[in-house]
């Protein structure tokens, strides 16, 4: 692409061409349905590969969808075949079998990227986690600190990107972003228990005091960094970037908002940081709890990254605040909940079970 060209406009590949059809892998997630959607919006194609159907009418027939697993070579060569770029976004979460967590996340990534040099796609970009980072001991982050994953989701995440980082010596492009949390339309998984919690008039507990700085990040913006490493000169792009929210407080400040914007005058309540944390540990361990370590032993800490890099490089300016993005997503909950009730999952689109936590959620 020159450097002249608009955000949202498809410029030209490495190779020449116009970047104008994706793969989009994970596609019938939370991020690959708002990814689809943005893309569609834009003039782009798109082919969508996940194992789950893509059951969004408003954008179904407007795609061409393949059914698969990304750790089938055939059935990702048949997805990426016509493609001229390819988003890759699926992962196993960490809610799922550690085994299961290892061979999605990082065998698949190099089948996807494989499948990408033999069919001479120039550009994939790789949707990885700020989870890399670990429970680091100072902040902002920066994309060259130590990569510390906790636990098989984290640890995963570092070897997919090294995997990543081999195919771009091989002569791929390969932007790798490691976003922030991120919530907005269709954003269920634990964020369900803010927003159940919220929209039945209860009160909402922190970790610790709560005033720790605490950055997230609303998927439209994460879907506009992505479109800016689809369609920027291969030069500047071809890095590794964070993405977060601009603007951010404490998840004292900001899960208020939530409840504020319920109407029931509840509060967040602050819980004592290391008695909550064992319990949490426990019942995690009882697998009692959808919370696992990293959202724990970091819910209490500071966790921030910089994004200087991202607006430097590729010009990545986000629009949304986390109460933006917070708010934004509960009221998509509320006008939708009929629609997953009584109904849970591992996934970033089902409610978590909450296990014991419902139970305690009657004293607040």
């Amino acid at each position: 692409m020159s450097s002249d060209a608009l955000p949202g406009e498809a410029g030209p590949c490495p190779t020449g061409g116009f970047a104008d059809r994706a793969l989009v892998t994970g596609g019938a997630g939370f991020l690959g349905v708002n990814l689809v959607r943005y893309l569609l919006a834009r003039g782009w194609r798109v082919t969508t590969l996940d194992r789950a159907p893509f059951d969004y009418p408003d954008c179904r027939e407007a795609i061409r969808e393949v059914r698969g697993d990304i750790r089938d070579s055939k059935t990702v060569r048949l997805a990426a075949d016509g493609c001229n770029a390819v988003v890759h976004a699926a992962a196993a979460l960490p809610l799922y079998p550690p085994e299961e967590i290892r061979t999605t996340d990082v065998d698949g990534t190099r089948i996807v990227l494989e499948t990408a040099k033999a069919l001479g796609i120039p550009r994939v970009v790789v949707i990885s986690s700020t989870a890399v980072y670990g429970i680091p001991d100072h902040h902002p982050l920066l994309e060259d600190d130590p990569l510390q994953g906790v636990g098989p989701y984290g640890r995963a995440k570092v070897e997919a990107e090294k995997v990543a980082q081999s195919f771009r010596a091989r002569g791929l492009c390969v932007p790798i972003l490691r976003p922030k949390t991120f919530v907005g339309p269709e954003r269920l998984g634990v964020f369900a228990m803010l927003y159940e919690w919220a929209y039945e008039g209860r009160h909402f507990p922190v970790l610790g005091r709560g005033n720790n700085p605490y950055q997230l990040l609303d998927v439209e913006d994460l879907c506009e960094a992505i479109l800016l490493c689809l369609q920027g000169p291969a030069d500047p792009v071809n890095d590794t970037f964070n993405i977060g929210a601009a603007v951010f407080g404490s998840l004292k400040e900001d899960f208020q908002a939530v409840l504020d914007r319920a109407g029931h005058g509840r509060r967040v309540i602050c819980l004592p940081e290391k008695p909550a944390v064992l319990a949490l540990r426990l019942l995690s361990a009882l697998r009692l709890s959808p919370l696992y370590p990293w959202v724990y032993a970091t819910a209490a800490r500071e966790s921030y990254v910089s994004i200087e890099k991202a607006r430097r490089r590729l010009g990545f300016t986000p629009r949304f605040s986390n109460r933006d993005a917070l708010i934004r997503n509960y009221e998509w909950y509320v006008a939708h909940r009929d629609r997953f009730a009584n109904r849970t999952g591992i996934s970033h689109r089902a409610p978590w079970r909450q296990g014991a936590l419902a139970l305690i959620k009657r004293f607040f």
